[in-house]
This record gives structure tokens, sequence and C-alpha cells, in this order.
């Protein structure tokens, strides 16, 4: 390094104070600020690096740079800085080149904004030449927070599975409810088709037919299960259900079934058809 500052001539002035400073671009010096493509985005409390550049053409000297500011600005501080010497040709030319890496806090959100930094080289004619790099914006973010997306996340959940289960529920209940429709109107059936028998039907075997449907719908209707789960008629047995008060209103009816299967007797049809209206009204069937 041949010298650590500006060769500027003065020997053409009659005094210092008149000497007249050259630009920075007469002198072939430049100053880039910032990273390439622009700093990207930051959160806030992050500590980020923000470099500026000072090149010139070598021509047999070298050049002091000194920084004289800092890069503190709303929402920014500035808390180290390093600088680092680099040679580099380009088109044929030696370039040197400093970089100042400034290491700065975020300590805001918001579009905020890295000062325009500056710089002097001191020369021979007693007074620096100044540098100022150019303002640059950073954007700072809130910090990451995951609860909203957990909690949103959480509620369609939520949602989803209510809507199912409703959705569910509604597919029970309209089974159910097919299904009690198709049993009661098996139950008509059996009902209406008894009653064409009443006159013609031995009545002994009639009453025992009657029983059967009569012990299918309480099997139904109370939901009373055989050995293997399923719902049965045999499993039902009336007279114990009438004694445990389970079958209200049924003790007449259920003794002519017991006198049916003991022996039974003659009977005319009028008292198959009294019978038959007791059973009906007791299962709550209704003629259409």
């Amino acid at each position: 390094m041949e010298s650590d500052s500006l060769n500027v001539d003065s020997g053409a002035v009659d005094s210092v104070a008149e000497v007249a400073m050259p630009t920075p671009e007469q002198l072939g010096i430049s100053i880039a600020s910032g990273p390439e493509g622009g700093l990207p985005a930051v959160t806030v409390g992050d500590t980020f690096e923000f470099p500026v550049t000072v090149s010139w053409s070598v021509q047999g000297s070298a050049l002091l740079v000194v920084p004289t500011g800092s890069a503190n600005a709303k929402g920014l501080t500035q808390v180290g800085v390093s600088q680092e010497s680099a040679r580099s040709v380009k088109d044929g030319a030696e370039i040197a080149s400093i970089t100042f890496t400034y290491k700065i806090v975020a300590e805001d959100t918001g579009n905020l904004n890295v000062p325009a930094l500056r710089f002097e080289i001191p020369t021979q004619a007693g007074r620096p030449l100044d540098l100022r790099s150019e303002s640059v914006p950073v954007r700072v973010n809130e910090p990451f927070n995951p609860m909203p997306i957990v909690v949103g996340i959480v509620v369609a959940l939520c949602v989803l599975f209510a809507g199912l289960w409703r959705a569910k529920r509604r597919a029970a209940a309209k089974a159910a409810v097919a299904q009690k429709s198709a049993a009661d109107n098996a139950l008509r059936e059996q009902m209406m088709v008894l009653k064409q028998r009443v006159n013609t039907a031995d009545s002994r075997e009639w009453l025992l037919e009657l029983e059967s449907v009569c012990k299918g719908y309480v099997a139904r209707h109370l939901g009373i299960a055989d050995g293997s789960g399923d719902v049965a008629a045999a499993a039902v047995n009336l007279d114990a259900l009438v004694k445990d008060g389970k079958l209200e209103g049924w003790e007449t009816l259920v003794e002519e079934f017991a006198h049916a299967r003991y022996g039974g007797g003659k009977r005319d049809g009028f008292e198959n058809r009294e019978t038959w209206k007791a059973a009906m009204r007791l299962m709550g069937v209704e003629e259409e």
C-alpha cells in the first residue's frame, strides 16, 4: 500500500481553503449499499447484516475509508460493524474495495429504512472526501404465530366431525323410521290376514297364530333379544311380562292365549273378532 490518503495536488492554489475538492465520481470511487437483489423480509427481533462496499480503481494507490455514521434509525439498532478488503480485475483494470458489514437488530415492525451511511476519505488537501450510501427499505414482520392456524384447524375439524355426526344421526334416524314403518306394515298385513279368517279358521290354531304375531310386536316394542342378540318373538314370555307389569292391559288377551295353548275349545267367529280388535288396540294398529 503506497499511501493511506487521496493525492490531491494543492500546489496550483494559494491556500487549502481555495482548493476545489473533486467528486467521488471524478476520482472513480463508487459506493454500493445492501445485498444484491435487495434486503429480504425479516422478523422483529432478528439480527440481519447490511453490507456497504466502497470500490475504486487502484492505479498504484490505496484509500483509507473511515465510516462516520451509524445504521441506527426508527425501529433499527446497529449492534456491530466489520470490514473486509478485496481486490479484483474488471475489464483489465484492477479494482480495490472495502466492504463494511453492519449488524442491525429489527426492533419494530413495518416498512422501515436502513439510513444513508456516511464515510470519509482523508486527502492531502487537509479536507476529507465525503461519501454517502443510499437509504434502503426493509420489511419487518411480526413473528410467526401458529396458534391462529392451529385454532382454525381445530375449529374446522370440530365443524367437520359435528357435521358427520349429525349426518350419521340423520341417517340412523331415517333408517330406524324406515325399519319401523316396514315392521308396522308387516304387522298390519298379518293382522288383516287373521281378520279374514275369524270365521273359518280353527279357533285354537287362530289364537296361537295371533299370539305369535303379538309376541313379534312385543319383542320389537320392548327390544327383547334372543341368545344371538337378535330381536325375536321366540324369546318373549307374555305371561311373565304381564306378571312383571310390563304389558299393562294385556291380561285378558294373554289368558285367552294360555287357554288356547292348554286345550282351548270351540269359539264363535264374533269372539275371535273381539279378540282381534283387542289385540289391534293394544298394539296400536289401525286399519287402512
